[in-house]
């Protein structure tokens, strides 16, 4: 049996990092581990590797593992670790974890999450990751202009800015939304955020109480499900099909409770690729406002759109007021300006506002008014249309690889717009997608497992029954995407 200090990848450090959380406190005495199927989706490794360090562990004496029951730390466990020595704790930064009795609720529910850092940039990797851009396409000589003029035109008087924003950009905004999503607002509804995760906060924040329903889409968007559970929400899953969210499944969801918030990615459902067609749009606002649930719709890369018209936005169409619309700037600029914006219901835009200012004032005015001449001139409507040739031409390519060098092993969605593709591989079952994603690895591509964006909503399966990836393309040129392609296909036929 292979021993944490044989070479197999990734073992030795999970053997090392579990075991340096029981010698610190991290994980005590009693305290259950995750299964090996979750925490080899979490690591990106096999199945057997984290049942090989599990094994290890036990025979070491510091957990204990039952047929049935749930993998515990061992009593005593860590006083055998120190009495060992520390080295662990040098193979491992010390982790120092506060007294939970010290803790609210919140910053317990937090603590409890796998919330994980990016993945460090290492070179020679072919990354098909799904969030980053490439540096090269940013518009740097357009916005050093803008911002150098933004910050040449300061007032006499350095002081806080509204909440609400910078009234350049959300005057520019205001005109914007209206022009490209159909949407008619007032600048009072507007609201500035750092990005559309603090927005799903302070909607969090703001419309839920512990306990309180809140529907989301099954696969979804992982750092919207945490936010809403960090918050002590009970998510209540929905399923998604080609076409987004099945809104049929709606009314059936009342067992649950009255649903404060349904979270959905209409434009572009992630991690699927659907585009909710205009009926089930208006089946999900009926539905909403009968039930009286504030819908957050998340318009995240509505702006990559290759194969499809846009369908008129959920807010555009709410006659209830009942829509929050959410937009960021990360995925057509850089998720580095942490720059987003919300258009809130009149009836919740002060409220909103007021917790803005509790929390941070405002968000940074010289980036905000460079943003709101790059709108007001023109200058990022052409970036926009400039970066949706160049992502439509990265699909294009990885499209044309795929069906190259695997063809009828996988079946793709999401290519009709965003900068991702779902890619399943049907004769791969799905307890083997931890191995694809670790034998790409070996061979210098990395490509992110699908598992993990499933909530077990108690009724469905975690996942389908094949295996499948999320490969985003933003990143990478033709070259590259083509040999990544090639190298997914040989660690393919090393499973097969």
């Amino acid at each position: 049996m292979p021993t944490p200090s044989s070479p197999r990848p990734g073992s030795r450090s999970l053997y090392r990092d579990i075991r340096a959380r029981i010698g610190d406190g991290s994980y005590a005495a009693g305290t259950a581990l995750p299964s090996t199927r979750s925490l080899a989706a979490e690591r990106g490794l096999s199945r057997g590797t984290v049942s090989l360090v599990y094994e290890q562990l036990a025979a070491d004496g510091f957990i204990d593992t039952r047929p049935g029951a749930a993998t515990r730390v061992a009593a005593g466990a860590a006083d055998r670790i120190k009495a060992q020595g520390c080295d662990a704790a040098a193979a491992e930064p010390q982790r120092h974890t506060p007294d939970n009795s010290r803790l609210s609720e919140f910053a317990q529910r937090v603590q409890a999450m796998p919330l994980r850092p990016p993945a460090p940039d290492a070179t020679g990797v072919i990354d098909f990751v799904y969030g980053p851009l490439a540096g090269s396409d940013f518009p740097t000589l357009h916005w050093i202009k803008a911002l150098r003029q933004a910050e040449s035109q300061r007032g006499q008087r350095l002081e806080y800015a509204p909440p609400l924003g910078a009234p350049e950009l959300r005057q520019a905004l205001q005109n914007h939304l209206h022009q490209t999503r159909g949407i008619t607002c007032s600048t009072e509804q507007i609201l500035v955020v750092n990005g559309s995760q603090h927005a799903l906060d302070l909607c969090a924040r703001l419309l839920l109480n512990p306990g309180d329903p809140v529907v989301v889409e099954n696969p979804g968007y992982r750092m919207a499900h945490q936010v809403f559970k960090a918050y002590g929400a009970q998510l209540v899953c929905a399923d998604v099909d080609d076409n987004g969210l099945q809104t049929e499944q709606l009314p059936g969801l009342a067992a649950h409770g009255p649903p404060k918030l349904a979270y959905v990615t209409p434009s572009h459902q992630f991690p699927l690729g659907g585009y909710l067609p205009i009926a089930r749009r208006h089946a999900l606002l009926d539905w909403a406002h009968a039930q009286g649930c504030w819908v957050i719709e998340d318009d995240y890369d509505s702006d990559y759109r290759y194969t499809v018209r846009p369908e008129p936005s959920l807010l555009s169409l709410d006659s209830a007021g009942c829509v929050i619309h959410v937009g960021t700037f990360s995925k057509t600029l850089s998720p580095q300006l942490r720059l987003g914006y919300m258009v809130l219901p009149p009836a919740l835009a002060g409220l909103f506002a007021q917790a803005k200012q509790l929390a941070d004032r405002h968000s940074a005015t010289g980036p905000q008014r460079a943003l709101a001449q790059l709108i007001a001139d023109g200058s990022y409507a052409r970036h926009v249309r400039r970066m949706r040739r160049k992502q439509h031409a990265r699909q294009h390519a990885l499209l044309q690889a795929l069906d190259r060098h695997l063809g009828t092993q996988v079946h793709i969605q999401g290519a009709a717009s965003g900068l991702h593709l779902a890619v399943w591989f049907p004769a791969l079952p799905a307890r083997q997608e931890a191995q694809l994603v670790e034998a790409a690895a070996l061979r210098g591509v990395r490509v992110y497992p699908i598992s993990p964006l499933y909530l077990d909503s108690g009724s469905r399966p975690l996942q389908r029954a094949a295996a499948g990836v999320v490969m985003g393309y933003a990143l990478l040129d033709q070259p590259e995407i083509e040999r990544g392609v090639q190298c997914l296909a040989q660690a393919l036929a090393s499973l097969q």
